[in-house]
């Protein structure tokens, strides 16, 4: 086994322990953010349907408090009061005013979250298989080659992003929750579905776990022949890169990521970062220095969010700066429909046309992103351009990955719209139907 990059770096000591802020801060924090008392109330009120919690980090590494609570990346962890529509958010609002009691504030919250398509693309009804005597918790599997798990002690994270498409995963209610602890009937599936060849562990967050508990997740399938992969979503890199430096099983960590490669397995980190300041800090630089040092490699994806991140200039900053830390430009999503879309969504003619903008302003190395990249129902959908055929303006589109494995990669045509925000938004151009309702 190689031995883990562990000489000193100059950062190590600038580790703190990790410290949580969860909702019952939110007031301590909007006022320093400059809010009213009623600003304050009100993202309370929102707090009450949306999860809130962020660190110490963040707190004082990311967020720049004298432009709050404009600052993006202030906006990227915390509420907003018009993230919800005005009168669920004042109907919330008085509830805490009057001291409600605990059951009357959670079921008006939960009337509001079942109005905000807490799991959409099918998750829940169209990607949990059946297997043996039922389905496996904590499992999904859509694409063929892709398994998805979703680890019991890995539903958090170490800061919730306001726009997540999790956000379902993180309120407290069980049946909204997606997870598992079978190792063993993981392993058997994946055993009797040998089409599969890369397994995804997703949450919240899998690197919110100590090595120790990841470990029991990954090493009984590194004798698994047909894995090729193995995956990790995380946002830690961004929201708690001490992870990987200065946290007590850091050096383990790094071992059983060494471990993986050995053992002929690509392990890949798909690395959450959503905005530029998010790679700034010298901590991020030396995390992602020592995980490349394993083997593994670091893709970078992130939504396409308004108020946060919608400008070229922003994503051809962090594709740049990526390149040159050596991680791999992969993703720009669409934010997904799901929770307060309507208040992040950017149109789709908008988010090719910044695509395309920091696109061509890039070198060829980082030309692996793709996007912008809609997660819907049937599959991966990519916004290739906006493009006059036949007279008609319309929107280019092709499957990245889908259900149904004859359309990758084909083209299809949507009528233009350019208040569009996903693809139900869409209506077929020079056809009836799109392809995949057939």
């Amino acid at each position: 086994m190689t031995l883990v990059n562990d000489a000193a770096p100059a950062v190590r000591s600038t580790g703190r322990k990790f410290r949580a802020f969860t909702a019952k801060h939110l007031d301590e924090l909007t006022a320093r953010a400059g809010l009213s008392p009623a600003q304050r109330l009100a993202t309370r009120a929102v707090a009450t349907v949306l999860p809130f919690r962020t660190n110490a980090y963040v707190i004082e590494e990311l967020i720049d408090w004298s432009a709050a609570p404009d600052d993006p990346m202030y906006r990227l962890v915390f509420p907003q009061e018009d993230m919800l529509p005005p009168e669920d958010v004042a109907h919330l609002s008085d509830l805490l005013r009057r001291e409600a009691p605990k059951a009357e504030v959670e079921a008006a919250a939960h009337a509001v979250r079942m109005r905000l398509n807490p799991h959409p693309a099918g998750q829940m009804e169209l990607n949990i298989p059946s297997f043996g005597d039922g389905k496996i918790p904590g499992m999904q599997h859509k694409y063929d080659e892709t398994v998805l798990y979703f680890p019991k002690q890995g539903q958090t994270c170490h800061a919730y992003c306001t726009y997540c498409f999790r956000w379902a995963q993180f309120v407290g209610e069980a049946d909204l929750k997606m997870a598992g602890d079978d190792v063993t009937g993981l392993r058997d599936y994946l055993v009797s579905h040998p089409e599969v060849t890369s397994v995804l562990f997703t949450g919240g967050d899998a690197m919110i776990m100590g090595e120790s508990v990841l470990r029991r997740y990954i090493e009984p399938l590194l004798d698994l022949e047909q894995l090729e992969s193995i995956r990790i979503g995380t946002k830690s890199l961004a929201y708690w890169p001490q992870k990987f430096v200065t946290d007590p099983d850091a050096d383990d960590m790094l071992r059983l990521f060494e471990q993986v490669v050995e053992s002929g397995k690509n392990l890949a980190f798909m690395a959450h970062f959503t905005h530029p300041r998010e790679l700034e800090p010298l901590m991020v630089a030396e995390a992602c220095r020592r995980i490349r040092d394993t083997g593994a490699v670091i893709r970078t994806q992130a939504p396409l969010i308004r108020t946060i991140n919608d400008d070229a200039a922003i994503w051809e900053s962090m594709w740049r700066t990526q390149t040159r830390m050596g991680l791999v430009p992969y993703y720009m999503f669409v934010e997904r429909d799901t929770g307060p879309q309507d208040y992040f969504a950017v149109p789709l003619g908008q988010a090719y046309e910044i695509f395309r903008d920091a696109y061509k302003h890039v070198s060829g190395l980082a030309r692996t992103v793709r996007g912008p990249s809609m997660s819907a129902t049937p599959g991966k959908v990519c916004v290739d351009g906006v493009v006059d055929l036949l007279g008609e303006q319309v929107f280019a589109l092709h499957f990245i990955q889908c259900r149904d494995e004859d359309l990758v990669g084909k083209p299809f045509f949507a009528k233009y719209d350019p208040n569009a925000v996903w693809l139900d938004d869409l209506k077929p151009a020079f056809a009836d139907r799109f392809p995949y309702e057939r």
